[in-house]
């Protein structure tokens, strides 16, 4: 099957988030497992200076486009073949791909990616006059939603697939910005692209494409509903029986307790206690005092509200008032980060806080933590607790989304049943996150316990492929829609 995975991000040559991670790791299983998948994604300065010498394998005549766009082919892990859509006045700019250096979205964002999901289009339907197109696209997030679109007015077209890595960034803009793009004007309906006014690209990729996905089975129902649906919920109702929640995977050979490098000590399943020499090493790297009785949480993530970072906050004071400690790596909002390092002045030797992201250490935090915080108002799926599950960190999380899908409650029943994974809470405030940290300080108490939990997290599977091969079943039903 020839597949082409449009993304505006992906490992290594551009991430911001956990559709970095997915476009950079899904097109390799896919391929893994006997697919021709292919990956295309802007030409951003940054991702040009790090892909594998590109080079120019067609250029591109696109409406109302003044200028030379060029198709910059490289290679990425997994021996992925990669265009990179290279239109400088679109694209050469540094740093985060969405944002100008102020934290404000660039201004012309709607016209960027109009034009990438041009490119898309003019790919899959053989205008690029490349020596290969695909039978299926698959498009990610509003930075992709018109490639569905544009594809629908084609007579022989690809299949189409549609994934939604987060429902509450939906590419709004204003009517103007819907004239400027040119697009059709029986567009502009509320069956279409416009929203309350404005313009949505997200509901392009909704309306349009064959088939919808998002990043778990959880949160696929949960964005039907008016509570997380973002006032998507009636269409994605009406697509329902469309729509399907397919768990992200993770890298595997990257996460691997047993073989990762940034570890001052290697561990599997099987040799438990190799593991608290890693909690030994971390407590002494983030000068917290060494003790194997004490309950070592970690928590690594964007300090936003969506995470739950400021119920992690209000949470703080009742926690380090236990036998326990906390290490946080992260990078976000300025009061949230100003609110940590107070506390950690507040609770020295108990609070550890590192602002910014060190990869290496965000390994050594799943090694060595006990147990990770990860009380999130929604998650459509999540990696930490992915990650944490691998390492043996027995996580706490918010009932929601891919997390309710992916972590057991340590419930007496689901103990006995030795399915019991990891600790969860329902309410998103303070003092429930406060009595799940208890319950886990109680079962960290019960050394046996505690290790069944661990094991049995570790031996969950994870894997690239294990999720390809679900997406493989997806795309058998979205060519036989198109036919």
């Amino acid at each position: 099957m020839k597949i082409l995975y449009a993304a505006s991000e992906a490992l290594p040559l551009m991430k911001t988030g956990g559709l970095g991670d997915v476009a950079g790791s899904l097109p390799a299983a896919l391929r893994r497992l006997g697919s021709d998948a292919r990956l295309v994604m802007p030409g951003y300065r940054d991702a040009l200076a790090r892909a594998p010498s590109p080079r120019c394998v067609a250029e591109l005549d696109l409406p109302a486009v003044r200028g030379r766009v060029r198709l910059l082919e490289t290679r990425l892990p997994g021996d992925v073949p990669a265009w990179l859509v290279d239109f400088p006045p679109a694209y050469d700019r540094p740093g985060n791909p969405y944002l100008a250096p102020d934290g404000v979205a660039w201004r012309d964002n709607a016209e960027r990616f109009a034009l990438f999901a041009q490119a898309v289009a003019a790919i899959a339907d053989g205008r690029a006059r490349l020596d290969w197109r695909p039978a299926l696209v698959h498009a990610n997030d509003w930075q992709t939603g018109l490639v569905p679109a544009l594809l629908s007015r084609q007579a022989a077209r690809p299949a189409t697939v549609f994934t939604i890595h987060n429902l509450a960034y939906q590419g709004l803009f204003p009517r103007p910005v819907f004239d400027r793009l040119g697009l059709p004007s029986e567009w502009w309906h509320p069956d279409a692209l416009e929203f309350h006014g404005q313009l949505s690209l997200i509901k392009a990729g909704l309306a349009f494409a064959d088939r919808l996905t998002t990043v778990s089975p959880g949160y696929a129902r949960e964005i039907q509903t008016p509570a997380f649906g973002c006032g998507l919920d009636g269409l994605l109702r009406h697509r329902a029986g469309v729509l399907r929640g397919i768990l992200n995977g993770i890298d595997t050979v990257d996460w691997d307790p047993a073989r990762d490098p940034a570890l001052a000590r290697p561990f599997h399943a099987g040799d438990l206690a190799a593991r608290r020499a890693n909690k030994r090493a971390l407590q002494e790297e983030l000068g917290l005092p060494p003790d194997d009785d004490v309950l070592l949480l970690g928590n690594i993530g964007r300090m936003v509200e969506q995470k739950g970072i400021d119920l992690t906050i209000a949470a703080l004071p009742a926690i380090l008032a236990l036998p326990a400690q906390v290490a946080m790596l992260g990078t976000g909002e300025a009061r949230f980060q100003q609110a940590l390092r107070e506390l950690a002045r507040r609770f020295p030797g108990r609070l550890a806080v590192r602002i910014g992201y060190v990869e290496a250490l965000a390994h050594r935090i799943e090694a060595g933590s006990d147990a990770f915080l990860m009380p999130s108002r929604f998650e459509p799926c999540g990696l930490n607790q992915l990650y944490s599950l691998r390492y043996g960190c027995v996580p706490i999380v918010h009932r929601v989304g891919g997390l309710a899908d992916t972590v057991i409650d340590a419930t007496p029943e689901a103990l006995a049943a030795g399915i019991a994974s990891g600790v969860a809470f329902d309410r998103p405030n303070a003092a429930a996150l406060i009595a799940a940290v208890q319950r886990a300080l109680a079962l960290y108490r019960q050394p046996r316990v505690w290790e069944q939990t661990m094991r049995t997290g570790m031996a969950q599977d994870h894997s690239w492929e294990h999720s390809a091969r679900d997406y493989l079943a997806l795309y058998d039903e979205a060519l036989a829609a198109a036919a």
